[in-house]
């Protein structure tokens, strides 16, 4: 019988795969756990459907993640931190920080997990801080952090 499977099954195939496959296996594990469904012409069509809608939502997120790195080219973001007398901060500088700073002081959002930093920031001065956008898109904030 040949099913397309709808999720990975292990030693079998990835989703979205069709395979043949015995009778039994397929009528008494994959069809009843939801693993696969029948390989009729209308199921098919639907497959390839959603497919194409997967890549066209993967191609706005590019597109999305394109516009917001060429966004990050040319601005500063500006933190206020407070520091002892060595002009050490007390804490360190966190994504969360830099991405509410963006937010609010340029209007583009960027997750805090997506924001990586190489070491904390700890003390005063210029800096800049990858972003990855996703899609194996980058970006560059220019950090500027002051006395406040």
């Amino acid at each position: 019988m040949k099913v397309i499977l709808t999720q990975d099954v292990r030693g079998q195939g990835k989703k979205g795969e069709m395979l043949e496959v015995s009778d039994g296996y397929a009528r008494n594990y994959l069809l009843p756990r939801n693993l696969a469904m029948k390989a009729t012409a209308d199921n098919m069509n639907a497959l390839k459907l959603k497919e194409k809608a997967k890549a066209a939502q993967i191609e706005k997120e590019k597109a999305a993640a394109k516009e917001t790195a060429e966004k990050l080219t040319g601005i500063i973001v500006t933190l206020k931190a407070k520091a002892g007398a060595a002009g050490k901060l007390y804490g360190a500088v966190t994504n969360m920080e830099i991405s509410e700073a963006l937010a609010e002081q340029h209007g583009i959002e960027i997750e805090k997990n997506k924001i990586v930093m190489a070491e904390p920031i700890k003390t005063f001065g210029n800096y800049e801080v990858k972003c990855k956008l996703g899609h194996e898109i980058s970006g560059t904030i220019n950090l500027l952090v002051i006395e406040g």
